[in-house]
């Protein structure tokens, strides 16, 4: 499992990375590098927001999660602001379009795992309910072959049905 304040701290060495490089240049297209790891950092501390949801974290974690969530949120409209501010309007559309759709994505990738997992768990209880069978069967089986042996062996000559 991911650590989900160590995921937020990637998210946060992002920004001040992104917020220091923007002071160095003079076209926001240059941040692309950058962008990457802040996309990136936000995409592991997301997915260690929903494992912390899963397992029932402690409610600090969630409320800082929440915290550096929202805070991501801010820090994406000041980046909106910059590209506005440049005429690059149509690039951030761009990279927000491309996020959305690495969440689609990642979203059916989920959905997917979630479905392997169902189906390999219902093939597992499948094979045990047909061992279960098999064993009771082979029981069943067993048990009148012994209490046919048993018989027979009660009869010695005795019953009518043998020769």
């Amino acid at each position: 499992m991911i650590d989900p304040l160590t995921a937020l701290a990637g998210i946060q060495a992002a920004v001040a990375l992104i917020k220091k490089v923007s002071k160095t240049i003079d076209d926001v297209s240059s941040l692309g590098p950058v962008l990457g790891k802040y996309w990136d950092a936000k995409a592991v501390a997301t997915k260690a927001a929903v494992q912390a949801k899963k397992s029932k974290s402690s409610m600090s974690v969630a409320l800082q999660i929440e915290l550096f969530l929202d805070e991501a949120k801010r820090f994406e409209n000041q980046l909106e602001l910059m590209f506005m501010q440049s005429g690059r309007v149509d690039v951030w559309n761009k990279i927000k379009a491309r996020a959305a759709a690495l969440d689609v994505e990642a979203a059916h990738d989920a959905r997917r795992e979630k479905e392997a997992a169902a189906r390999q768990k219902k093939e597992m209880d499948e094979v045990i309910e047909i061992v279960l069978v098999g064993l009771v069967f082979v029981a069943l089986i067993g048990g009148v072959a012994y209490l046919l042996f048993e018989v027979l062996e009660q009869c010695a000559g005795k019953c009518s049905f043998q020769r």
